[in-house]
């Protein structure tokens, strides 16, 4: 209940994210002895929320979210830059995800970036994500991991504007739109950090979980939220203004912001004299 009211009130114009994410977890959380670890694949844009949807998750399993000391975020630029070291990588990898399961068997893994990461730096954790009771004495069955990435994202784009120029509603877009098409896309992807992964082909991945571009009417909920999260009054004439500023695509019909919600923070600090 907690974490549907989080995506209801802080998510905005994702119902197929938040309907994934919430059964996912609802159904994993309910098990009391699940097979394997929960996988999610976040895919989309910038902007469109993939972090977002993340750190909700974990404050729900860890209330200290990102600052609990059992969710741990990878960004594959920072922890993982250059390719010669892919080895070491994986070893390095394997060692801390083992040390903080044996710590706590419910931690929470974010990996950002999948789409810089290098190919096979993330088929280290498969063993992790498979179907094991224990290796090497630990259980992985409780923890959750999550990818990031804007690889898949042309393609939801490409669904969405498809569903757009038919005539047909954003909400009626399902998973089976979308889930089979992104598993191929993904895996066939050099840049997705997935690329011929063995964690595809074996099937670990629970979920692929699409973000769909962001409409200015969804722009303006980010605005009108990060300014009651300010403790400003809400002032429609500074929230269409910020959305104004945004830049959309396609060209012609300027449906989809391209930079998703990303930059709504640093538009409406400029307008703060307003």
């Amino acid at each position: 209940a907690a974490l549907k009211a989080q995506l209801d009130n802080r998510l905005f114009g994702q119902h197929l994210a938040k309907d994934v994410v919430l059964k996912a977890v609802l159904g994993f959380s309910n098990n009391p002895s699940p097979k394997k670890p929960l996988m999610l694949s976040l895919h989309g844009w910038a902007g469109t929320g993939k972090n977002f949807l993340s750190q909700i998750l974990a404050e729900q399993v860890h209330p200290a979210g990102l600052r609990s000391k059992f969710v741990h975020l990878f960004l594959a630029t920072l922890h993982f830059p250059h390719h010669d070291q892919v080895k070491l990588y994986k070893e390095q990898l394997q060692n801390w995800i083992r040390g903080n399961v044996s710590a706590c068997p419910s931690s929470v893994f974010i990996f950002d970036e999948m789409d810089k990461m290098h190919p096979g730096v993330i088929d280290a954790i498969k063993p992790f994500l498979d179907y094991y009771e224990e290796v090497d004495g630990v259980s992985y069955r409780k923890a959750i991991f999550i990818f990031l990435s804007n690889a898949g994202g042309d393609l939801i784009n490409k669904a969405a504007l498809d569903f757009w120029t038919s005539g047909k509603r954003r909400e009626d877009i399902q998973l089976k739109d979308l889930e089979p098409l992104l598993s191929v896309g993904v895996f066939n992807n050099k840049n997705s950090g997935l690329w011929h992964s063995s964690i595809i082909d074996r099937n670990l991945i629970d979920y692929f979980v699409p973000f769909l571009p962001l409409e200015q009417k969804h722009v303006k909920m980010c605005v009108r939220a990060e300014m009651a999260a300010r403790g400003y009054v809400v002032d429609e004439k500074i929230v269409q203004a910020v959305a104004d500023e945004m830049t959309y695509f396609p060209k012609e019909q300027k449906i989809y912001s391209d930079k998703g919600c990303k930059t709504v923070q640093a538009k409406l600090d400029i307008h703060e004299d307003l």
